[in-house]
């Protein structure tokens, strides 16, 4: 065996893990995970008064009455940062918000075209982020045409 092939793989072994730490500036501690199409609720730092998120495509938050707390609703796939300032905008607290897919759903893929299911207990079809067009569209059709048929609460 030729040496000149196992060193590469060798150095990459090494310098693999140095990356995957050195990528990861900040602890886990400073990590926020939140599922697609779920809120969380989560403490802010005393005096909190505007929370800043880095990308409102991929979560939102608000604030609760009080300001003791925040809820975080995660909208799309991906990595974000959250800020929390106080009065005078002074940052107070910064972390990075990762919202992770669902891990109770079907998906079915049949060929280029995928679909979601959710499957508690019955699988029926449910809209997630990356399904095709055709599926997706087709319910939130169904959805809103249902929705169409239900009244206001209360009856009103």
């Amino acid at each position: 065996m030729r040496l000149g092939f196992w060193v590469p793989l060798f150095v990459a072994i090494g310098v693999a893990p140095m990356v995957a730490r050195a990528g990861d500036a900040t602890g886990a501690e400073d990590v926020l995970r939140v599922t697609v199409d779920q809120a969380k609720v989560a403490k802010v730092p005393a005096s909190t008064a505007t929370l800043v998120i880095g990308n409102p495509m991929i979560a939102d938050v608000s604030m609760l009455k009080g300001g003791v707390g925040m809820v975080v609703t995660g909208k799309g796939f991906g990595q974000t940062n959250l800020i929390a300032l106080d009065a005078q905008g002074n940052i107070l607290d910064e972390k990075q918000l990762l919202v992770e897919p669902s891990r109770d759903v079907l998906v079915v893929q049949r060929g280029a075209e995928r679909s979601s299911y959710s499957c508690r207990p019955w699988c029926m079809p449910t809209v997630k982020l990356g399904d095709d067009s055709k599926p997706f569209n087709d319910t939130i059709s169904e959805i809103t045409s249902r929705n169409s048929f239900v009244g206001s609460p209360g009856g009103k």
